[in-house]
């Protein structure tokens, strides 16, 4: 066993279809995009069908998705626009939001002095409805809300409908970063009330620097980035035609294997859990990993019994083994913050113990898992 890569969450890899794909656009459809002749009319054709593939999928309007170069820049799009643009004077999120998130809003924070409340997070880190209840209830103020909808560290999943209606009922906006659900749930956004969502393509065996804004019709919603009319005005910026194809092939055939490749992808999960649990004693699973119904088939953190001695080896003797996943841990030797997340939930005592994330696609065995797992327990045992 050479390589074995259990970090999809982190980026995945490209599907052989997106591949050759994205090849032929490169090679034929070179036009700008934005020019009136042929050339540029067969580009601009090839974008406004991939928008309209998106909306199929999502049960949304054309008009509502905004080609972005990821989801970072549709957080950034959304959250941005929201204070500027919209009057938004309040922003309700959480501390385990992912920095793009985070980074943003503190910068509003600093900037337009925007009023900043983190609701409160759950022992086994979900995010706690009640308390969020109490914030809308408790301020007249324009509000929008900034939750994430599956967790990237902790795979812990939001009820998205349940908390849009309630956030809703109190008159705000409500903004997910969906980077790690879309593509591998299904998500009516019809049926869903949220306002705007956040989507990367590299999450679904798609090509990395393109992504999407969803953004509800009428919201009002200006471009962060200036400089022409492309997108409907919403982002300026010639478009990458072959990266906005990859991204509607990877979306259509994510979507086309999901039932298929969720029950496989989530037997891979459930005999890393056992496995894990057999060999080596002591082993925990932060969050709700080991709850299917209230976490993504896609991920697990694991905390493993060492000492925090030799946890600082460990990434890099599973890395000359050939075994590629994420740090996760709150707090470890050498690392002063150690992952926003955990430390948001996590006991004390926890924190000084060492996390891993594996996350898991279509492409891996339980070959990979079994390897894996020897190899965890050979350097605890050592």
């Amino acid at each position: 066993m050479e390589n074995v890569y259990f970090d999809s969450a982190a980026t995945t890899q490209l599907r052989e279809e997106v591949v050759e794909k994205m090849t032929s656009v490169l090679k034929e459809n070179y036009g700008n995009p934005s020019s009136t002749h042929s050339f540029g009319r067969s580009s601009k054709s090839l974008i406004e069908r991939a928008r309209k593939t998106v909306a199929g999928i999502l049960n949304v309007k054309a008009s509502e998705i905004v080609f972005t170069s990821g989801g970072t820049e549709a957080d950034n799009l959304t959250l941005n626009s929201a204070v500027r643009d919209l009057g938004v004077k309040r922003i309700i999120t959480s501390k385990i939001e992912h920095h793009a998130v985070l980074y943003t809003v503190n910068q509003l924070q600093e900037c337009f002095d925007v009023e900043v409340e983190y609701v409160n997070i759950k022992s086994n880190g979900d995010v706690d409805l009640e308390d969020l209840e109490n914030r809308l209830k408790s301020s007249d103020k324009k509000t929008l809300v900034s939750l994430m909808h599956v967790n990237n560290e902790i795979g812990n999943m939001l009820d998205l409908k349940k908390t849009a209606e309630l956030i809703k009922s109190y008159k705000a906006l409500f903004h997910s970063d969906t980077v790690q659900s879309i593509g591998h749930f299904n998500l009516d956004l019809n049926d869903i009330p949220v306002d705007f969502t956040a989507v990367s393509a590299h999450k679904f065996h798609g090509p990395k620097g393109v992504g999407f804004a969803f953004v509800r019709r009428n919201s009002g919603l200006k471009p962060l980035i200036f400089g022409g009319e492309q997108e409907r005005g919403h982002r300026a910026g010639t478009e990458g035609v072959h990266n906005i194809v990859g991204l509607e092939e990877s979306l259509k055939l994510a979507y086309e294997n999901l039932e298929e490749e969720k029950e496989y992808v989530s037997s891979l999960k459930k005999h890393f859990i056992d496995s894990l649990k057999k060999e080596i004693p002591g082993v925990k699973f932060n969050g709700a990993c080991e709850d299917f119904e209230k976490s993504t088939y896609t991920l697990i953190n694991v905390c493993l019994p060492v000492s925090q001695e030799k946890a600082l080896m460990l990434l890099f003797q599973l890395d000359l083994k050939g075994i590629a996943c994420s740090k996760g841990s709150a707090c470890q030797s050498g690392s002063e913050q150690g992952s926003h997340v955990l430390n948001a939930f996590l006991s004390e005592e926890d924190r000084k113990k060492p996390s891993l994330r594996f996350s898991f696609s279509r492409f891996n065995t339980k070959e990979e898992i079994d390897y894996v797992v020897k190899t965890l327990k050979e350097f605890i045992e050592d």
